[in-house]
């Protein structure tokens, strides 16, 4: 019988990368996202090349109601093997006597409650079962605070530290908790950030060559893959080029 994996956040980037290896491995998946017609696309394309099930669900994980609609998934369904935690967002580059509240609601309401709602819900359905396995995408902006991070860097701290409170607390429940913590990654995270300016967002990676969504994939897959008995509690991937925080974003 094939594993189930859920992937928040599947519709771009390191989730739709998720999605993809996830699926060359024969895992089922459950892949939400905001934008349906994306994960309408990906979950027939991956139907078609690989012969798995895949279920969709559109919602945004900062509202607890639409995340709840996935107790509508049958029994079956709800025998998730592994959560991936992907769906996270920065927005505006701002001190903090000058951040937007709008902003900074949009990345606590995503980044920690988010996370919290979806874990909070699939981690009973693993306790059920005896078994299972949560991948927390953390951030270097979790281990790190650098200029203009300001409250993106803690949203991402606390993933750092809820990481730790999951695994200790789930421990007894025999499910593992992982926390990747990339560097940057070119992807839709900066045009994201910078509201669709798309030449402010490439600035970010002049110069060098930043992670790629693929790489990410193949950590998380890493992660997954060990056997019962082995945890990998924290990894921080970098780009070579990217020694430290100074490094991070360039405008």
């Amino acid at each position: 019988m094939s594993k189930i994996a859920l992937i928040t956040g599947a519709t771009a980037g390191i989730g739709e990368a998720c999605a993809n290896l996830f699926a060359q491995q024969n895992y089922d998946l459950i892949l939400t996202g905001r934008r349906t017609a994306r994960l309408d696309a990906l979950a027939t394309r991956l139907v078609s090349e690989y012969g798995i099930r895949v279920n969709i669900l559109t919602m945004d994980v900062r509202n607890k109601e639409e995340v709840e609609k996935l107790e509508t998934l049958s029994d079956d369904w709800k025998k998730v093997d592994l959560l991936i935690n992907n769906a996270g967002l920065s927005q505006g580059m701002d001190p903090i006597n000058s951040g937007s509240t709008t902003d900074w609601e949009v990345m606590i309401d995503t980044n920690i409650k988010g996370l919290l709602y979806v874990t909070k819900l699939v981690s009973n359905w693993m306790i059920q079962h005896g078994s299972g396995h949560i991948i927390n995408i953390g951030s270097i902006a979790g281990k790190e605070t650098y200029l203009n991070g300001n409250v993106y860097c803690a949203t991402k701290h606390a993933v750092d530290s809820l990481n730790k409170a999951m695994r200790i607390d789930l421990l007894p429940h025999k499910i593992k908790v992982t926390a990747i913590h990339p560097g940057a990654v070119d992807t839709e995270f900066s045009e994201v950030r910078f509201k669709g300016d798309k030449d402010r967002a490439k600035k970010v990676y002049d110069g060098y060559e930043p992670l790629h969504a693929q790489d990410i994939a193949e950590t998380i897959w890493f992660a997954a893959s060990r056997p019962a008995h082995v945890n990998i509690n924290d990894l921080l991937v970098m780009p070579t080029a990217q020694a430290s925080t100074s490094h991070l974003l360039r405008e």
